[in-house]
This record gives structure tokens, C-alpha cells and sequence, in this order.
């Protein structure tokens, strides 16, 4: 992913709401949102390439999403997949704490990475360019190719935008909220943040939804949880269309 926006433990229905937004290279292979096959009880797209995944959530209520921290200049050669840090933990039963304590131990093999891991009773964030376990309280956050809360144009705008359509905007819930995340108005060049890449690529990675010949946002997710039940929906772009599915957990 390359936006996420979530409010945890302020909705009156869902303990847990993402809204988010994956950008990739239009070539690289990826499997829509679907049960695995080898892991019946998680439901998440699929990076065919790796085989692992940016976000995802189990039959059991556990959900874990990730984004790559914006470093031109790292070396990412013979590292692992960021993607397994996702399915690894929906694969697993252990606690959020002690996951994260593990990744820690081997944050080097990674390139750059933001995760947020919930299992129903706490949601914590760990990225390797911080190296701090971050246990998260109620509120709003924002996450994009930096660091948590990173003030970026786009993370505002959707953290907004998210708590705009939760108090009501009187538009359908999931409708008011795949709107925001179709925000593709660039940011202005005095707002843009300086991440080492060409100003052209500021700009165009400016917007939530971004839009270039050869990358841009292939699929916009939202994720409702609470003890009781969770609804994954998930639109995927491809050209000037779109599809849509829904699963219920």
C-alpha cells in the first residue's frame, strides 16, 4: 500500500476502519483480493511476484497492512520481501507485541517499511526507519511512505477525508469513503515533500489517486472490524474500469 488511513476505537459501530490505497507498477503481476488457497482463513490480494501481500485480514479478526518507506538512495539487493511481514503475521497466533519484537530483531533484512498489525484487542505500528514499537490508542492516523502521521498533502487529506465520511456526510458510508480516496488533484509544489526523488515524480506522487502511463493506484480498499463481523471491500482499476467485491468475515 502506499496510503493508509484508519480510525481505530473512535466509531460507534466498527472498532477498526482502513481506507486505503495501493500504487504499483501496472506490470507487475498481482492477484485480486480471494481466500488462499494455502491459507484458507486469510483474505488478501496477492503479489504474484513474491507471494506475500500489503494487506490483508484473517477469518479469526486479525489484520495487518504495510507500506514502503520512500528511500532512493537504499540498497535493496539481496534483501527480503516487505510483503512477507503481512501473510506472517496473519499466519501466525502470536500477539501483536511479540511479533513486532521479532520483526525488530531482524529489521536489517528488510528494505524500508511501515506495519500496522491489529488482532482485535490492540493495533500497534513498527517501521524499520524508526525502530520503535508504537502501541496505538483510539484516534485517526495516516500512513504513506513515511513515517507514521508524516504530514504529507495526501495524508491529510484522507485522514480528513475518513473523518468527514465517519461523521456523517450524509452519503453512504463506503461510498463517501472510496470517494476520498479518489482524490487525484496533485498537491502545489510548495507543499510537496523532498524525498530525494525528481520534482516531476513529487508531483505526480502527490495525489491519493494517482494516475501516470506506467504506475498508479491499482485497487482501493476499506476494511470495517469489530468483534462480531468484518467487511472487506475492494475496488481494482484496470484501464477506465473498474470491479468490485465485497466479502463479509
Amino acid at each position: 500500500m502506499c496510503l493508509i488511513n484508519f480510525a481505530y476505537g473512535i466509531d460507534d459501530t466498527y472498532d477498526l476502519v482502513v481506507a486505503a490505497n495501493r500504487d504499483e507498477f501496472y506490470e507487475r503481476p498481482t492477484a485480486q483480493a480471494h481466500f488462499w488457497e494455502d491459507a484458507p482463513h486469510i483474505l488478501a490480494g496477492r503479489d504474484l511476484e513474491k507471494m506475500g501481500t500489503w494487506m490483508g485480514v484473517t477469518k479469526e479478526g486479525r489484520f495487518a497492512a504495510l507500506t514502503n518507506y520512500r528511500d532512493p538512495g537504499e540498497e535493496t539487493k539481496g534483501k527480503r520481501s516487505r510483503g512477507e511481514l503481512v501473510s506472517g503475521f496473519l499466519m501466525d497466533d502470536k500477539d501483536p507485541h511479540s511479533y513486532l519484537k521479532a520483526i525488530q530483531n531482524k529489521q536489517d533484512q528488510y528494505p524500508g517499511f511501515n506495519l500496522i498489525v491489529y488482532d482485535g484487542q490492540s493495533l500497534l505500528y513498527f517501521s524499520n526507519r524508526e525502530d520503535k514499537i508504537r502501541v496505538l490508542e483510539p484516534g485517526v492516523y495516516g500512513l504513506s511512505n513515511h513515517l507514521l502521521d508524516t504530514p504529507w498533502p495526501k495524508v491529510t487529506k484522507g485522514k480528513e477525508g475518513l473523518k468527514q465520511c465517519l461523521n456523517g456526510s450524509g452519503e453512504n458510508l463506503k461510498e463517501c469513503i472510496f470517494s476520498s480516496l479518489q482524490l487525484a488533484e496533485p498537491a502545489s509544489d510548495e507543499d510537496l515533500p523532498d524525498t530525494g526523488i525528481p520534482l516531476e515524480w513529487e508531483r505526480n506522487l502527490s495525489p491519493l489517486f494517482i494516475q501516470t502511463p506506467q504506475y498508479g493506484t491499482r485497487a482501493s480498499t476499506i476494511v470495517f472490524l469489530n468483534r462480531e463481523e468484518g467487511h472487506f471491500v475492494e475496488r481494482v482499476y484496470e484501464g477506465n474500469s473498474q470491479q468490485e467485491k465485497e466479502f463479509t468475515i
